[in-house]
């Protein structure tokens, strides 16, 4: 059964391709191949399947499958999970035992009374139409064939008659004739009431369900009575689990489920021990349930049992059951979150009687739910819209970036005294400023002014002062990019650039781009081949200096005495910088 992809487009299937077949046609071709013959199957498919002129699919299908019938939908039958209104088809197919050259009615078209081409079958059988036929306007202006629901007629009635004229003989799988050495298949069809990957027992004997079959399994006496004992455990746990979970279901029916679970778990353990032994386990953990079975027994660390697991005496499932009235704001906002995670004014004051409770709320509960700023005034008194918005709890807006939320309150509390409060909180909730020596500035920092990277670099290198306005640090928000400008202008000489802090292949300022950039350096040579054609090869001895010479520069930016007068100007911004970074977030 399914609801095949609708699309002009072909899937890639390399056994189907040459069908050059459209992928809700590519979806019947590969089904019928797959179920077994005298399977059935059912789709709901567009009515292109059976209307469309070519009969070529449909010839395809009729030779591998016979048509049981096929039911055609109104165009409102998939408006409310779908939102389309289209006419759909359920085609029900039996498939059969090989390929035959036939060519049935249902192969072609035909005309319905009023002029349009539709499937013969549809116009030999109109009482499978869930509808009435008419017409409706195309896109491009054209009329074209549609069925439009009966009003009065529920669909679901109309689909449960119209099945009944669905006419086939459902066909057992037969058995494979026996090889030499092979046995008889004594497999059953799987009970739908068997969970899968489950033992079962159908007259006396123990099956084990394996999807749409049930096997026996091979047992021995004792397993075999281990097993039942555990299904029939199985059985009454899942039915005491269900009486729980139904709200309607009496206590004295829950107490005669846990009197028999506790009959049956003594008569087990007398006779085969724990659950949990290892005899029993390896008898039934094939079972999904086992292990759902062994929390029955509630074991000591030495692995004996300890005491029966709750279920056996009293209810380990209720019923959610909602609160409605409550006496404090405390346990309002206790309730709030709970069923909400958030703090909604509206709903904690029903809980406590009604709106007028509000001002209530908000003052009993100050300290406790913060309004932030940012979302408007506190408008209860004059009808406005704001006052519910925005509420936090005390952990919520005390967390986060606590700098960037005073700064907000102060703007907002100096025109509406209603935030002082949030102002005064966040004050006794700001981290205690680092000092210069506690902040670690790391190359690439996309926080550090560019301008102290420049310090860096020109103290360091010991950058000419006429190349100091024109070899500059840039950063690109855009590419997340820092550049080095004109590092080439710095002449071979530079003992610093080429020698001290470089190499004779890549000169500091080069070092340094990449360093910020967090790019591996990478020193290539370029030799001739034994043909004669150059290519580039990766310098391993130039690669090591340039490496050695740049894993020095972390330590002497961090080295940068922000605090020593005329070492960087403006000092005082690059700590409160790492401040805003390093000493915002609280938690």
């Amino acid at each position: 059964m399914g609801n095949v992809p609708f699309g002009q487009y072909q899937v890639d299937d390399r056994a189907y391709n040459k069908l050059g077949f459209s992928i809700h046609d590519y979806f019947f071709a590969k089904t019928l191949d797959q179920v077994r013959p005298g399977g059935v199957i059912a789709f709901v498919t567009s009515r292109y399947t059976m209307d469309k002129q070519s009969p070529e699919v449909r010839r395809y299908i009729a030779q591998r499958a016979e048509l049981l019938g096929a039911i055609r939908l109104p165009n409102n039958a998939f408006r409310a999970n779908a939102g389309t209104d289209v006419v759909s088809d359920i085609l029900f197919l039996q498939k059969r035992d090989r390929p035959i050259e036939i060519e049935p009615d249902w192969v072609h078209l035909g005309q319905n009374e009023d002029g349009f081409a539709i499937n013969r079958y549809f116009v030999d059988h109109p009482e499978m139409i869930l509808g009435r036929q008419t017409s409706e306007s195309t896109q491009y202006g054209k009329q074209d064939f549609t069925v439009v629901p009966i009003e009065g007629l529920a669909l679901a009635e109309q689909l449960h008659d119209a099945v009944k004229n669905i006419r086939g003989t459902y066909q057992e799988a037969e058995l494979p004739e026996l090889g030499e050495g092979e046995q008889i298949d004594t497999s059953i069809p799987a009970d739908p009431n068997v969970k899968n990957y489950s033992y079962t027992v159908v007259d006396g004997e123990v099956y084990y369900r394996e999807n749409s079959r049930m096997v026996k399994p091979e047992l021995n006496a004792t397993a075999a009575e281990r097993v039942k004992g555990m299904v029939a455990l199985r059985d009454c746990v899942n039915e005491l689990i269900a009486l729980q979970m139904d709200e309607y279901s009496a206590e004295s029916r829950i107490q005669e489920a846990q009197t028999e679970l506790n009959r049956l778990y003594d008569a087990f353990s007398a006779k085969h021990g724990l659950i949990n032994d290892r005899a029993n386990r390896l008898a039934f953990s094939d079972d999904s349930s086992y292990y759902l079975l062994c929390s029955l027994e509630v074991l000591d660390d030495d692995g004996k049992l300890e005491r029966k697991a709750d279920m056996f005496h009293k209810r380990t499932i209720k019923q959610q059951r909602s609160v409605d009235s409550v006496d404090t704001a405390s346990e309002a906002l206790a309730v709030c979150i709970g069923e909400k995670a958030c703090v909604d004014l509206s709903f904690m004051a029903t809980l406590m009687g009604g709106s007028e409770k509000i001002p209530q709320i908000v003052e009993d509960l100050k300290g406790v739910i913060y309004k932030e700023p940012n979302s408007g005034p506190f408008d209860l008194q004059d009808g406005g819209e704001h006052w519910a918005k925005g509420w936090q709890t005390v952990d919520e807006y005390l967390s986060g970036n606590v700098r960037q939320k005073l700064r907000t309150a102060q703007r907002v509390a100096a025109r509406d005294p209603f935030f002082v409060g949030n102002v005064d909180a966040l004050i006794a909730a700001q981290p205690k400023d680092l000092e210069a020596s506690e902040i670690e500035v790391r190359l690439g920092a996309t926080w550090f002014d560019k301008k102290y990277i420049e310090q860096f670099m020109y103290e360091t290198f010991e950058t000419p002062r006429y190349l100091r306005g024109q070899i500059e640090i840039s950063y690109v928000p855009y590419t997340a990019e820092w550049q080095v400008s004109r590092k080439s202008m710095v002449r071979y000489n530079d003992v610093a650039a080429f020698t001290t802090y470089g190499t004779d292949r890549a000169s500091a300022y080069r070092l340094l781009e990449d360093a910020l950039n967090l790019r591996d350096i990478r020193i290539y040579d370029t030799i001739e081949d034994a043909d004669g054609r150059e290519r580039r090869v990766l310098n391993a001895k130039g690669n090591h200096s340039c490496r050695a010479e740049a894993a020095a520069y972390p330590g002497c930016v961090q080295g940068l005495d922000l605090e020593r007068p005329g070492a960087a100007r403006n000092a005082g911004t690059a700590i409160q910088r790492g401040n805003e970074q390093h000493s915002s977030p609280r938690v």
